[in-house]
């Protein structure tokens, strides 16, 4: 029996964001290919020392950004009033908004 969540209709205002988890696994990948680099330029690998020099870049870049939007706070979200999508005909086409 598996168990399942019932929609409370206020998703905007009590969601949760993933934005925490992927800050704290950006730190996490942050620190191995910072350790990495530092491991290959010690073995006498530079190839491979850049390597993980530029991925521990992308994922420095990746925390900065984290950090920004979690800073940001929450965004607009559109009341009870704006529904999700277009509603879907009997043909499979979606009625166009006017």
């Amino acid at each position: 029996m598996s168990m399942r969540l019932i929609r409370t209709g206020d998703e905007p205002l009590h969601a949760r964001s993933p934005l925490r988890m992927r800050l704290g696994l950006a730190v996490w990948g942050l620190l191995w290919t910072l350790g990495g680099a530092v491991a290959f330029a010690v073995a006498g690998r530079p190839g491979w020392a850049a390597a993980c020099a530029a991925l521990a870049l992308v994922t420095l870049v990746d925390v900065v950004l984290v950090i920004r939007h979690i800073r940001q706070g929450p965004h607009y979200q559109p009341g009870p009033e704006v529904p999700p999508y277009a509603p879907v005909t009997e043909r499979g086409r979606s009625h166009e908004r006017r």
